[in-house]
């Protein structure tokens, strides 16, 4: 085996890194631009102006280079792979004695380099940037003052003060609304004094209002103080939950350490940690996903892709990424139904899309 990398390798990876660099900052471009114009919709909501906005749009970058990196690189590998076909270099390259496998090796090696980097950002700024950017959305919305930080959830409206451990949207059929877990309620007085404390273990905003649930309400009078027990009551308040939603854990937007910690505490509660389940062992799959799709494209190169324009190696990548996107999405979906490990959901489309791979490999000439 000879050594590695050579010249020939630096070549083949210098090329797919510039391609697959292009693509995804035109795929980014455009995801930006159109993201930005949606924006325009809560523009002029409260303090949430144009340069909000802009803000908004910058601290998401990170998250969106994140989501859109996978299909920028099978997108770029294609599209690299097929230029050097269509000009013969790849034939080039093979009578100097580079074979399949050794391509395979150079285009994993230079995608290796940015999948690390983006493994790197999807565990530390792409988390906080996002968090950062909803607070910022939800804050210049809002008029109430909204405090999230690891410590939990903080909220005022009025003369009130709403704290929660934990908050997650949840959804049912067409329906959706904001739930949180440990909710304490300080109300003041005019004077300061602190007039009553209601500890609700579960507060749900619907479209008709706050509901609390499993209600603990401490009354403080001048000499003494009253306590009931209530199963239900309503909270009359115009809290924003847009603005606690910027609080709220979502598992797309944590961490792997975040979302195993989340993962324990509901199994330890005995909650469904489905959601959290499927994000957690999405992050593990991440960087095997994307070399893996990139691994079972460059068969193409040694043939549909040598006599063909661009457009055709454009749509061949699109289709590819697509095919890949909706086969992972509907066993993820699956497992969640089901409830089977989500690392067999994760595993089976890459096993598949290899398999095909090693199908086409053994059919294609050199």
């Amino acid at each position: 085996m000879k050594p590695f990398p050579k010249i020939h390798d630096i070549y083949v990876g210098k090329v797919v890194l510039s391609t697959v660099l292009l693509t995804w900052a035109v795929l980014l471009g455009l995801d930006f631009m159109l993201s930005f114009v949606s924006e325009f919709g809560d523009v002029g909501k409260g303090r949430y102006g144009v340069v909000q906005a802009l803000a908004y749009m910058l601290l998401t970058v990170p998250r969106r280079a994140y989501a859109l990196f996978p299909y920028a690189s099978v997108v770029g590998s294609l599209m690299a792979l097929g230029q050097l076909a269509s000009t013969s270099e790849l034939t080039v390259l093979r009578a100097i004695g580079l074979s399949r496998r050794r391509l395979s090796i150079a285009v994993a090696g230079a995608l290796a380099i940015l999948t690390a980097l983006m493994v790197i950002n999807g565990e530390t700024i792409a988390p906080e940037a996002q968090r950062r950017a909803e607070s910022l959305k939800a804050a210049a919305k809002s008029n109430n003052q909204v405090v999230a930080e690891y410590s939990g959830l903080w909220a005022r409206e009025g003369d009130v003060i709403l704290s929660a451990s934990q908050g997650q949207e949840r959804s049912a059929g067409n329906d959706s609304w904001l739930e949180l877990r440990n909710v304490s309620l300080y109300q003041f007085g005019a004077d300061g004094r602190l007039v009553s404390i209601a500890v609700a273990g579960i507060a749900e905003h619907r479209p008709g209002g706050w509901l609390l649930r499993n209600v603990t309400r401490t009354t403080f009078h001048a000499k003494s103080a009253e306590k009931v027990q209530i199963p239900e009551e309503r909270w009359e308040s115009k809290l924003d939950s847009s603005a606690l939603m910027s609080g709220t854990n979502r598992p797309r937007y944590l961490t792997a350490k975040a979302l195993h910690k989340a993962i324990e505490d509901r199994q330890r509660n005995q909650l469904d940690a489905g959601e959290f389940e499927a994000h957690y062992w999405g992050r593990w799959f991440y960087p095997i996903n994307v070399l893996a799709l990139c691994l079972a494209a460059v068969p193409f190169a040694f043939g549909s892709l040598r006599s063909g324009g661009m457009g055709k190696r454009l749509f061949i990548g699109i289709v590819f990424a697509l095919v890949f996107w909706l086969l992972q999405t509907q066993f993820v979906e699956l497992a969640k139904v089901f409830r089977f490990d989500f690392r067999l959901a994760y595993l089976a489309p890459t096993a598949v899309m290899l398999a095909v791979s090693a199908l086409l490999f053994r059919r294609r000439s050199g």
